[in-house]
């Protein structure tokens, strides 16, 4: 559990920030709020597409986790390069210093690798530069705080305004949180570092990808037999997921979503706000989560924080 006066690292395991203005901001904005923060020695660097070469990043993910004064390790934003990490990381070394780790989009490939071969709970939620280096949306911050710094159960989850969740498939489903970023999920098949879909609820969306992708990407994990594995579905959002050119022959992305998911007998709740939005739900990635897509109810059955 997270508690004022405590550490928080900051690192960047996926793409530079262009706007290093936003890493002073995202500081600044940890330490009103009573935190101290220890910015990584490569944060800065930059390496093409990346944010520095590969042994820069993981050094400053090991390097974080080392640190035992660290309680809380925020990703600076996501891009790509996450999953570059993946076969050079100390798995060992997370698994003997579980600590709060907090991100999304590529983020993703990270969170779902700590839980395969660490079995560590981590968040896909807020980002440093991303979501506290600029205009800081106070739905996002209040689910953010919410689940790092309470030790009870989280309970049930709500979009802001309490804006309705609506069912796809109606029923109720019951396992272990996992997902994230589908084009991430998918980017993992075949690997070591995916885990289990078995007895699982499976959070899902994306960004800028295009109803034939996102169409091939769900048709991916219905071949790899993961799909039928799951207790239940929750689509967040997926943002600018259309065909932009009109002379382009396409399908809706509810039409892609409904020929692919409606078959599968499980329960599917969305409109669920989380995702590459500002207003975003903070989830725990490894928690026990129960859906009932009838009633349009998501309940975090544990804390996630100790």
């Amino acid at each position: 559990m997270l508690k004022k006066g405590d550490l928080i690292g900051i690192i960047a395991p996926s793409s530079p920030v262009i706007d290093q203005t936003r890493i002073e901001k995202s500081t600044k904005y940890f330490e009103q709020l009573g935190y101290n923060v220890l910015l990584g020695e490569n944060l800065t660097q930059e390496f093409g597409y990346l944010a520095g070469t590969d042994e820069q990043r993981v050094a400053d993910l090991h390097s974080m986790f080392q640190n035992k004064d660290v309680k809380a390790i925020f990703c600076l934003r996501g891009g790509f390069g996450a999953a570059k990490l993946l076969d050079k990381i100390n798995y060992s070394l997370i698994r003997k210093n579980p600590k709060i780790f907090v991100g999304y989009s590529d983020i993703t490939n990270l969170h779902l690798a700590f839980l395969a071969k660490a079995g560590l709970i981590s968040f896909a939620g807020p980002m440093a530069a991303s979501d506290f280096g600029g205009e800081i949306d106070p739905f996002a911050e209040e689910s953010l705080w919410k689940v790092l710094t309470g030790s009870k159960k989280i309970g049930k989850i709500y979009n802001p305004d309490m804006e309705n969740f609506y069912s796809l498939n109606k029923g109720k489903g019951e396992g272990k949180l996992i997902g994230g970023s589908l084009s991430n999920i998918v980017n993992l098949i075949g690997t070591e570092y995916l885990p289990s879909f078995q007895n699982s609820i499976l959070l899902l969306e994306d960004i800028n990808e295009q109803p034939y992708k996102i169409d091939r990407m769900l048709n991916q994990l219905k071949l790899a037999k993961l799909l039928n594995k799951t207790q239940g579905i929750i689509l967040g959002k997926f943002v600018d997921c259309f065909e932009s050119d009109s002379d382009k022959k396409t399908l809706t992305l509810s039409q892609v979503i409904d020929n692919n998911l409606l078959s599968l007998e499980i329960p599917i709740i969305y409109n669920v706000k989380h995702g590459h939005i500002p207003d975003k739900i903070t989830f725990p990635i490894g928690v026990k989560t129960k859906i009932n897509a009838s009633h349009r109810i998501i309940q975090i059955l544990e804390s996630a924080v100790t």
